[in-house]
């Protein structure tokens, strides 16, 4: 297993070799997919959400709901260091990026009208996320 620590680094020929068109459109291309067309949307399977590209724990269940946007979305992250954040002004106004601090995939946005106790919504696509439905219960499996 990879060093959590350590920047996952890869060419895009990598990149693309290793995803489907549509995680990397999303992931490395800064995308967006439709609203309720993602597999976790609306999904209830208890588990640990990972990063599509290299696996890292991002969010569990436990912090998921329903915000009626169409995208996954969670209240709080299994560790806000394994994320970056970043500004991004690509639709002509200020929005936070929300990206996987060890390989830079670009998971979503992060807007702060979620719920208690945070008050934060991570808006993240699917096509950006593994469920890893075996990990929720191995506190081993949110340290990676």
């Amino acid at each position: 297993m990879p060093d959590p620590n350590v920047p996952l680094l890869r060419t895009e020929e990598e990149w693309k070799n290793r995803l489907t068109a549509a995680q990397y459109a999303v992931a490395r291309g800064k995308g967006t997919e439709p609203p309720f067309s993602g597999e976790y949307h609306d999904c209830k399977r208890p588990g640990i959400y990972r990063c599509v590209c290299c696996g890292r724990p991002l969010f569990s269940s436990e912090t998921k709901y329903d915000s009626g946007t169409g995208w996954p979305s969670f209240f709080r992250p299994i560790d806000p260091s394994h994320l970056a954040m970043a500004d991004d002004d690509s639709l002509g106004y200020r929005r936070v990026e929300v990206l996987c601090r060890r390989c830079g995939a670009h998971l979503g946005h992060v807007f702060d009208d979620g719920p208690e106790p945070t008050g934060l919504r991570y808006c993240i696509n699917s096509t950006c996320l593994t469920l890893d439905e075996t990990a929720l219960g191995d506190p081993r499996a949110k340290r990676e």
